[in-house]
């Protein structure tokens, strides 16, 4: 008599299970190689070519595209330039503003005993509310017409006010969508750093406090080293949305006026989609890997710095 062993599985089993466990990935593979890995190298291939989508063929230029964007076309080099220069400014400003901003409101939240939650719930908002409606709310706010200038007239401050509105002068322009970019970044990082005080150990709070520390120390020496890691992840969330993100900056001012809100992303999707027949598309997926390759980078350049730092 054969002696089974209890919990023991037939080796006769395993090959009529594999078919139905391929059946079961192939759907999430075929997806993935279809609308992942196809659109990938198709991207690619795409930056080496001249093309504007409707033409049967595409034109090889090799690494035309990428000299066109850096210095060799008189006509999309100065722009791309114009665009990294603002690009740059939002991605210095955005992550600093809402680390700045984001841990005090944290740290004043985690501090409230009585309505947190709704105090929560309140400056939440912004991450809740849809995107789109909200740049159009901000749009109409910032006209010359708008809120915001009626209210700086009504407090005798008239000579803030902005004839141009705040989005058609070329000198507030940027400094105001990186406001309104910071506004609605702020919640998701407050939200990160008040879960990480939670976290902290109340021994250690207690034992500095025991010890003679006042708030700003305990929160200085105490508290900020221990969100550190936290505070890596929302700059490299800024980091990114900052490099890559282009919707308000096309609903609100489309690059305007002139160039002076023009960044990286949105010239990314000019390129592709608002140069009529122009075959700009390859320059698109060029400018489009440039930006992947940069996002990369500071990816792994910021991981090492906070890694040394913590």
């Amino acid at each position: 008599m054969p002696i089974r062993v209890p919990g023991r599985r037939r080796r006769g089993t395993r090959p009529a299970e594999a078919p139905w466990g391929y059946a079961f990935v192939a759907p999430a593979i075929v997806l993935f190689a279809v609308m992942g890995a196809y659109t990938i190298g198709y991207g690619f291939s795409l930056s080496f070519a001249s093309w504007n989508g409707f033409q049967p063929h595409w034109r090889w230029v090799g690494l035309q595209n990428y000299a066109d964007l850096l210095w060799a076309s008189p006509h999309w080099a100065p722009i791309v330039h114009q665009a990294a220069l603002n690009t740059l400014w939002v991605m210095l400003a955005v992550p600093v503003l809402t680390v700045v901003v984001s841990f005090p409101l944290a740290v004043m939240l985690n501090s409230v005993r009585r309505l947190r939650t709704l105090m929560r719930s309140v400056y939440f908002v912004p991450q809740v509310t849809a995107g789109i409606a909200v740049y159009f709310a901000w749009q109409y706010i910032l006209q010359p017409d708008g809120a915001i200038n009626l209210l700086l007239g009504s407090l005798g401050l008239g000579s803030l006010r902005q004839p141009q509105g705040f989005l058609g002068n070329p000198s507030t322009a940027l400094p105001t969508l990186i406001v309104i970019t910071v506004w609605s970044a702020v919640p998701v990082s407050m939200m990160l750093y008040l879960a990480g005080l939670q976290a902290v150990d109340p021994a250690l709070v207690e034992a500095a406090q025991i010890d003679g520390a006042g708030p700003w120390r305990v929160t200085r020496h105490i508290i900020w080293p221990l969100v550190r890691p936290i505070t890596a992840i929302i700059v490299l969330l800024s980091l990114r949305d900052s490099l890559q993100g282009f919707q308000m900056f096309l609903i609100m001012t489309n690059g305007g006026p002139g160039y002076h809100t023009n960044v990286l992303g949105l010239q990314t999707y000019r390129l592709a989609f608002l140069s009529q027949l122009d075959t700009t598309l390859g320059l698109s997926s060029a400018l489009g890997w440039m930006l992947f390759v940069a996002a990369l980078i500071l990816a792994a350049v910021n991981l090492r710095v906070m890694r040394k730092a913590t």
